[in-house]
């Protein structure tokens, strides 16, 4: 097959399997929904009223089919923006000042002795793009961060307008705070979006990080053991105008 072929046959495949995932989304959707109907019909029914064990029973099947159905709908979004038919609300916004809202929803690792700080330039970066999406995208990056820290540690996000190759970006380093200065100089690697418990927010948050211009990489580590490195990512969005 020659070059140009396969270029021509790229976006058509990324079509089909963007309307598979569309399709698989629709078929999964309607008998979930109505598991979900009958497993609220049975906690509002008290004729006969449930005995405390089987609504014990029926609450834990309906938060799981809850969570069922959340990510069927982020099956159909990844779908949705890899063939950019996603709804999608562009504007132009100061990130820095955002992730202020978003930072303090992000609690996770507190238990842990896990902190979480904002670092960094508090303002001056506008950036063109979904805002809500944005705002998802890195309260998602955050939470999957915190919540694999094994150890008491100090995660910052740290903030900075960097200026490379004839573009100015926006950059958000989260990692320990330790490594922030060791994270922007690393070689890039893939950022891992199967991360435990996160269901399919970190493949949506970087499409959605992708189609702002951006970019999203975990710095390089020196070692298998450098942890530091490892669960730290690199955010890179270019500014407008």
């Amino acid at each position: 097959m020659s070059i140009s072929r396969d270029r021509e046959t790229v976006p058509a495949l990324v079509e089909e399997y963007s309307r598979l995932l569309s399709f698989t989304a629709h078929e999964l959707r309607t008998p979930a929904s109505v598991v979900g109907g009958y497993l609220r019909m049975l906690q509002t029914d008290n004729n006969p009223a449930l005995s405390e064990r089987q609504r014990t029973l029926v609450d834990h099947a309906a938060r799981s089919c809850a969570r069922l159905v959340e990510l069927i709908a982020e099956v159909s979004d990844v779908g949705k923006l890899d063939n950019r038919t996603a709804a999608m609300h562009v504007e132009t916004f100061d990130l820095f000042t955002d992730l202020v809202e978003v930072a303090a929803g992000c609690v996770e690792g507190r238990d842990r002795d896990v902190t979480f700080e904002l670092t960094g330039s508090s303002s001056g970066a506008p950036i063109t793009g979904d805002r809500q999406r944005l705002s998802a995208a890195f309260g998602a990056l955050f939470r999957a961060l915190l919540r694999e820290q094994g150890v008491p540690v100090a995660i910052c996000a740290h903030r900075r307008i960097v200026h490379t190759g004839g573009q100015t970006a926006a950059v958000v380093v989260v990692a320990p705070a330790s490594e922030v200065q060791r994270a922007l100089d690393r070689p890039a690697a893939s950022f891992d979006e199967r991360r435990g418990g996160m269901g399919l927010s970190l493949p949506i948050a970087r499409r959605v990080i992708e189609l702002a211009g951006g970019r999203l990489w975990t710095p390089l580590p020196d070692t298998d053991a450098d942890r530091g490195l490892m669960s730290s990512a690199v955010i890179s969005i270019p500014l407008t105008g």
